[in-house]
């Protein structure tokens, strides 16, 4: 299992041994009869965590330094506007960010407590490959499901 840090790579992008990464690691090999959520991976997904929240950062620093760098007083009213929509694009893809980034903060605490990788509703294993899909799940795949359900009947979509 190569869990070395490499340089951040888009999740699941194809590394060169045809194994996927999650924001530059590979995937967790389990070992045969291994207990699960043990210590080894309890640390893989604190990498990833740290990992996807780290790119995050990175991603509201260039944004900063975009919009300053980028920030201009047109005289034009549509090349204003223009930039001022495309700004609110970011700001507002940031503010997504921004709770994902809590997101990330809650779940690396739920690590560290021992906590990590058991449906909040139901108390079964999630799964190591749906962690590594979605590493801030807190409910296994049946009890989304039956909240997604639960979700249209009450929208009614």
């Amino acid at each position: 299992m190569a869990t070395a840090k490499t340089k951040a790579k888009p999740a699941a992008a194809a590394s060169s041994g045809g194994a996927k990464t999650l924001h530059g690691l590979s995937p967790y090999e389990a070992k045969k009869n291994e207990e699960y959520m043990n210590e080894k991976q309890r640390e893989h997904f604190k990498q990833i965590l740290n990992a996807w929240r780290h790119e995050l950062m990175e991603e509201v620093d260039r944004t900063v330094t975009h919009m300053k760098d980028e920030a201009a007083n047109f005289p034009d009213p549509a090349d204003r506007a223009t930039q001022e929509e495309e700004f609110s694009l970011e700001l507002r893809t940031r503010d997504r960010e921004r709770k994902l980034i809590k997101k990330i903060d809650k779940t690396l605490v739920r690590v560290e407590d021992d906590d990590y990788g058991f449906c909040d509703q139901c108390g079964v294993d999630i799964g190591i490959r749906r962690l590594e899909a979605r590493p801030t799940a807190d409910l296994c795949v049946d009890c989304k499901t039956l909240d997604e359900i639960k979700e249209r009947q009450i929208t009614g979509g």
